[in-house]
């Protein structure tokens, strides 16, 4: 007779308006998670069952989803890469009392209040883009350009930047892309004097077209180019921008070197992808092991206990990029990992395939 499984539902985006290429990248950081985990015994002698749902990077799909696999009677629930759509997951899963351990999003207020069901792998905005924001102090650039489409996620890296850069006598020069085309913009840019332009927009649409444009207009040759958001690290980004695409640093959230677990996992994820893993499939399978220490409420020989929220401050695993603690912050409404390793690197322009890293922040153990 067969163990009936520990269902978990994962959530990730994996058809468009969703950046399915980082979708990919985080389904597969969560299936070899879970694969490891039922190595290991799984969750009280129980396999873990991965039941995947593709949120689109839509909200109102996301919180059907949730309502869905509450209803086949899930654990918990993990993954998802866009804020706004982990913020309405959140905040469903919150109200239902469900476990929710959060990969990639990370726009600070996932939650309107402090949660006791919600835990994240991500290290919050607030920290890693005023990293960035160091970055490009130490760099030289105290005039910035932002280029933001609209939504929480945009305005509020926005803010963190403009605050951060004001504090250390820099400012942000903010450029609302649904009122430029990628001609205009490139007007607006020589005018304002600012020696660096952050693309705060979706890919490929408009990052792609403003990449081309700013490459192509020799009164901004020695604009720097910036995507603190990451899109330049997987692969469809130099597909489409080739040569155009590197040199664009951005956020990703490595270690200089990978624990043991981490070495061994990249190279199960390089061979599960047939590609370079990102950062995202690493939060990937560190958020299914955080999730299994929680859900193991008894040593390991029974069931998960849904009578009350899980002991977030109890978990303490060896991660792909260091142990996974969880604690509250001051400003964050979730269980928090603080902090994962934060990198700025970009792709070498003598070597597109290859990336350089530019500026590090090493975590904390």
């Amino acid at each position: 007779m067969s163990v009936a499984g520990v269902r978990v539902g994962a959530l990730v985006p994996l058809s468009r308006p969703g950046w399915a290429a980082a979708g990919r990248q985080l389904l597969a950081g969560l299936e070899l998670g879970v694969a490891d985990v039922n190595a290991a015994g799984g969750i009280g002698g129980r396999p873990v069952e991965l039941l995947v749902r593709d949120t689109a990077a839509d909200p109102a799909r996301a919180v059907a989803a949730v309502e869905e696999l509450a209803g086949l009677g899930v654990s918990a629930l993990v993954g998802e890469y866009h804020s706004v759509v982990a913020r309405a997951v959140a905040t469903r899963a919150e109200a239902l009392a469900l476990p929710y351990v959060c990969a990639s999003a990370v726009l600070d207020g996932l939650v309107d209040a402090p949660a006791r069901w919600v835990a994240r792998i991500a290290p919050a905005q607030s920290y890693c883009w005023r990293v960035y924001a160091d970055f490009l102090l130490g760099a030289g650039h105290r005039r910035v350009a932002v280029a933001a489409d609209q939504g929480a996620y945009w305005a509020a890296g926005t803010e963190i930047l403009r605050g951060h850069l004001a504090a250390h006598g820099g400012e942000v020069v903010g450029f609302d892309v649904r009122d430029h085309s990628p001609g205009t913009l490139c007007d607006a840019l020589a005018a304002s004097g600012a020696g660096a332009l952050l693309l705060l927009v979706g890919h490929p649409e408009p990052a792609v077209p403003l990449v081309q444009a700013v490459r192509r207009d020799p009164r901004l040759g020695g604009v720097l180019l910036g995507a603190p958001a990451g899109q330049p690290e997987l692969p469809d980004w130099l597909e489409q921008l080739g040569p155009d695409g590197a040199g664009v640093p951005f956020l990703r959230y490595l270690p200089a070197r990978f624990t043991p677990h981490g070495v061994r996992v990249e190279a199960a994820l390089r061979a599960l992808l047939d590609a370079e893993p990102s950062f995202v499939a690493f939060e990937g399978w560190d958020a299914v092991t955080a999730l299994a220490a929680a859900l193991r409420t008894d040593g390991g020989g029974g069931a998960p206990d849904r009578s009350g929220a899980p002991d977030w401050s109890d978990v303490e695993v060896a991660g792909t990029r260091g142990t996974v603690r969880f604690a509250r912050v001051p400003g964050s409404g979730v269980w928090q990992w603080a902090w994962p390793p934060v990198q700025v690197a970009d792709r070498d322009p003598a070597e597109p395939e290859r990336f350089r890293v530019l500026h590090a922040e090493e975590g904390r153990e």
